[in-house]
């Protein structure tokens, strides 16, 4: 029986065992090491490098205990201080980094932070950055660039990593570059309409964009012209735009390219009716919900036949509400390339636990729990994005074209 509420919660707890050390070239698994492992209840069963659909990269400067903390507070969602006598080390995602982190770089799990920083800094950032992402368990990334200061290139993350790198285009920043050279509106839409088109030749896979309220046609053409007029006037250099009126031509701009379009919604619900204006167009739409949204993106995601849902951190909840082939995994990591590892090493637990119940209870075979594994950890994701198949892989090659 599929669990749901305060016994869901019981059977699949959030705090996932340890997995193995795995590197981008192999699959992770759980521990065998550990009595009671979910590897010894369900032996056989890995979860394969991961492709993360959506990171933003990581820095390559070098980080102070101080700076450290401020990564770990934005990523637990911390808009102050730690609370008096402790640190962002004393939280959930503090412990995932101790436990997971200090063993990439040589170091014992759960040693102090100033420990683990001081192993971290004699290694040098990039040193250290190459050490864990090539530990992580992910194999290829898929890179929103432009979000973290002094960042790693695509290039220069495949490099570290020894990973595929592809782009994800974030619309706004895009229209943003494009007005430093514009002078008139007319000209601003043109090359905006050009970039958008080239994206695919600089190995871009993918747009994001944050849009906002979504109505379900595009804005007509006088308007967009005088949003894009406002724009230019008010803006500061390098500013990107935020006016609905733009930002939707901007999107409807986008879905003409054929390339998918991560959609950074807060609340799905509230994009429904534009979900269900695109259907046909050949272009696929990915959710990427705040928290608390994954159980409505996913419900969206079944729903649309052009829609697919980020998996979530709780994927024994997504995975009851869509099929199987329209979740897909992500870190949203971002500047720390320990967020990366603490995101693949969660999920890939959490899906060998999933797997190991649902095996136990008879909802599926170990080869069904196989494959639903194979498909959220990347199978899905090279579809959508038309990624190369990895090598060995059993799975088609990616369409040149939307069916």
């Amino acid at each position: 029986m599929l669990l749901d509420g305060p016994e869901r919660r019981r059977s699949v707890p959030p705090g996932p065992r340890h997995p193995r050390r795995a590197g981008a070239d192999r699959p992770l698994a759980a521990s065998q090491d550990e009595p009671g492992s979910v590897a010894d209840e369900e032996p056989g069963f890995v979860v394969p490098p991961l492709v993360d659909q959506y990171g933003l990269g990581v820095s390559h400067a070098d980080i102070g205990l101080g700076a450290f903390e401020s990564h770990l507070a934005a990523a637990v969602g911390s808009r102050g201080p730690a609370a008096p006598g402790t640190t962002f080390f004393d939280s959930w995602l503090g412990l995932a980094v101790r436990r997971w982190c200090p063993p990439l770089l040589g170091v014992e799990p759960h040693c102090t932070p100033a420990h683990y920083l001081a192993a971290r800094r004699a290694l040098g950032a990039y040193q250290a950055t190459r050490l864990l992402l090539r530990g992580c368990g992910v194999g290829t990334y898929l890179l929103a660039a432009g979000a973290v200061e002094a960042p790693l290139s695509a290039a220069e993350l495949a490099s570290a990593t020894g990973a595929p790198t592809y782009e994800i285009v974030p619309i706004q920043a895009l229209a943003g570059q494009v007005a430093d050279g514009s002078h008139t509106a007319r000209g601003f839409l043109a090359a905006t309409a050009d970039a958008l088109a080239g994206a695919p030749a600089r190995r871009a896979v993918a747009f994001a964009i944050a849009p906002g309220p979504l109505p379900a046609a595009p804005p007509d053409a006088r308007a967009v012209r005088e949003a894009a007029e406002r724009w230019l006037r008010a803006r500061a250099r390098g500013a990107r735009p935020s006016d609905p009126v733009l930002l939707r031509h901007l999107l409807w701009s986008a879905l003409t390219t054929g390339l998918p379009v991560q959609l950074h919604c807060p609340e799905p619900d509230r994009v429904a009716d534009f979900l269900a204006a695109t259907v046909g167009l050949g272009t696929d739409l990915v959710l990427l919900p705040g928290h608390g949204g994954h159980r409505s993106a996913a419900r969206l995601a079944a729903a649309f036949p052009h829609v697919y849902a980020d998996v979530g951190p709780a994927p024994w909840e997504t995975l009851r509400l869509a099929p199987f082939g329209k979740l897909l995994f992500s870190t949203g990591a971002r500047g720390l390339p320990e967020l990366y590892v603490v995101a693949a090493r969660q999920f890939a637990a959490a899906m060998t636990r999933l797997a190991a119940e649902w095996c136990a209870e008879g909802v599926c075979t170990p080869p069904q729990a196989q494959r639903i594994a194979d498909l959220v950890a990347s199978g899905t994701a090279r579809r959508v994005y038309r990624l190369p198949a990895e090598a060995g892989s059993s799975a088609p090659a990616p369409s040149s074209a939307r069916g």
